[in-house]
């Protein structure tokens, strides 16, 4: 090959690689987002399928509609209660209180989670002394301390957030310990030579290396603190959705106990994608394929 033909081959080859390189990448994403559709696709179909299958399950007689009662139903039942309200007011009512209690349970439980939980896992002395309470607390079922903290505090919201505090704090606790153990110990030792203080350790390298932890026990506690509000209410309680299951319950109204699974439903799905959001806000710096 000539002289005069080597730069030349040289030039094409190096403006048809970044070509490549980009037109590699826009196949990738066409078939990320092709992916994405055939996936949500196929969701909304199982769903189609699964609820119509119910419906003509019950019409047919072939399930009980009485005890199962039918899409259908719940529909109206959901229906009803955004256009006319409940016996104890409007639905989006019922709702704010229930997302209430939640909130602040999950707030006071993941504040109290984090600190407790890093404090821990940086000071081995206060993990020696509190380690077999945290534990024996922890071994007793949450659940059954609600009619305890109904008593307590009676049948307003201060007893569904207690309810709620005590199943968020230790998913939160556990997680914000163990990230605070995994830190990295050349950088909290790096930290120290350059002279930082125990308090600007925990803050500048103990707290955004235990983040991630911390974040990925947020998603499952506020199910949690729902969880915790329904049933407060469900013992007891002047308004919420945990109330209404118990009147659908008490009236054997079983669309309306569906139609209120369905509202907590629609209401948690809705949390999760703000965390999501939330996430990958903060969480910017991290590769794609690192959440997986």
């Amino acid at each position: 090959m000539s002289p005069d033909v080597m730069p030349e081959a040289q030039v094409a080859l190096t403006m048809t690689e970044p070509g490549n390189k980009t037109d590699r990448a826009q196949s990738r994403a066409r078939a990320a987002r092709r992916r994405k559709i055939v996936v949500m696709g196929a969701r909304v179909l199982l769903l189609v399928a699964v609820l119509g299958l119910w419906e003509v399950l019950s019409r047919a007689k072939a399930i009980d509609p009485f005890n199962f009662s039918m899409p259908s139903k719940i529909w109206d039942q959901i229906w009803t209660w955004v256009m006319h309200g409940t016996a104890q007011g409007s639905l989006g009512e019922q709702i704010w209180a229930t997302l209430y209690e939640a909130l602040l349970g999950w707030v006071l439980g993941v504040v109290a989670g984090v600190v407790f939980g890093i404090a821990l896992g940086r000071i081995t002395f206060l993990a020696d002394v509190l380690g077999p309470y945290i534990k024996v607390l922890n071994s007793i079922p949450r659940i059954v301390l609600a009619p305890i903290f109904v008593i307590w505090f009676g049948l307003g919201p201060a007893s569904k957030v207690a309810s709620a505090v005590v199943l968020v704090f230790f998913p939160v606790f556990f997680n914000a310990f163990q990230g605070a153990r995994e830190v990295d110990r050349n950088l909290v030792s790096n930290a120290r030579i350059l002279g930082a203080s125990d308090r600007r350790v925990t803050l500048q390298v103990v707290i955004p290396s235990a983040t991630s932890w911390i974040f990925t026990s947020l998603h499952v506690s506020f199910g949690f603190a729902l969880i915790g509000a329904i049933v407060g209410e469900y013992i007891g309680a002047t308004e919420g959705i945990g109330l209404l299951v118990a009147q659908s319950q008490g009236t054997f109204n079983a669309a309306g106990v569906y139609a209120s699974m369905v509202i907590l439903a629609v209401v948690a799905l809705v949390a999760e994608g703000l965390l999501t959001f939330a996430e990958r806000r903060i969480f910017r710096w991290k590769p794609a394929g690192s959440d997986s």
